[in-house]
């Protein structure tokens, strides 16, 4: 029976690649490394074998990802590049260490060398560090999520206004469950495996004017948009600290770097990703 392992299973995207991969393999086959072993109780209760793991001790890493065939690493939600580089090379070195057959990352598509998001670093590192690794591997790269329009919304709907600091420039969307269905596809399909790397987006990117527009219909409401300061919107959005790395994101976004549009998903899963408006409309009827 083929090995999958998860890393960072228990958040909000490696919940949603456990859901996915469960409903592709037996849940015996899959194996879980976890900060917080109890916050997979649910997991384990269907079949699946739950393991400590802290990234920053390898050999916790290597007792998870022992004999893996398809480990899949989600990384972790620390906001600095040098912290996820240094349990990046944790990971590389434990996959090797445990000879994992196959591993697939999470990417992101801040990564160009240009790009000011305080995170490009990290996820530039990934594809060169793979490259140089003696492993068998498959980037993912996300879009921005679509999930936290939803939340942001009433605000949205409160201010009159998209305040997002991006000037002309536009954004590329993919939601958290169609960017996990396309992980546990790529882990059961080997075939998928001959390219290295995904870039997981919608059919279309949106310029903030016409992001308005889409959530002026979704939701009823007039909604133009009236753009922030970077330093503005930081001051904002800074709970849990997270202020300047968001505003960093949306600098790279000004520069054009988080307008990728591939076909990609579609590559992997047969069909185009959900738009935009399908998605929002779908979410907000289920909150209504």
């Amino acid at each position: 029976m083929t090995k999958y392992v998860i890393t960072g299973a228990t958040g909000h995207l490696g919940s949603q690649i456990v859901a996915q991969l469960a409903q592709r393999v037996a849940a015996t086959s899959i194996t879980l490394g976890v900060r917080t072993p109890a916050k997979a109780a649910a997991f384990a209760q269907q079949g699946m074998t739950v393991l400590p793991l802290d990234y920053r001790e390898q050999a916790s890493i290597v007792a998870s990802l022992q004999n893996a065939d398809v480990a899949i690493y989600v990384p972790s939600k620390s906001h600095d590049s040098f912290s996820r580089v240094t349990e990046f090379e944790n990971v590389i070195v434990a996959a090797e260490t445990a000879q994992v057959q196959h591993l697939i990352v999470m990417g992101f598509i801040a990564d160009q060398v240009d790009n000011p998001f305080d995170l490009s670093a990290f996820y530039g590192y990934v594809p060169r560090r793979l490259a140089a690794s003696n492993l068998s591997y498959t980037i993912l790269r996300n879009a921005l999520y679509a999930d936290p329009l939803v939340p942001y919304l009433p605000e949205l709907i409160e201010r009159h206004n998209v305040i997002y600091p991006l000037g002309d420039a536009s954004l590329s969307f993919i939601s958290l469950a169609e960017s996990a269905a396309a992980f546990a596809q790529v882990a059961v399909t080997p075939s998928l495996w001959t390219q290295s790397m995904y870039t997981l987006t919608q059919q279309r990117s949106y310029t903030m004017p016409a992001l308005a527009r889409v959530l002026s219909d979704v939701s009823g409401e007039s909604i133009g948009y009236a753009p922030v300061t970077l330093s503005a919107f930081a001051q904002m959005y800074d709970a849990g600290n997270e202020g300047h790395m968001l505003a960093s994101m949306y600098a790279g976004g000004a520069k054009g770097l988080l307008a990728t549009v591939t076909d990609d998903y579609q590559k992997i899963m047969g069909r185009p990703a959900q738009t935009l408006p399908d998605f929002l409309a779908a979410n907000l009827a289920g909150k209504s």
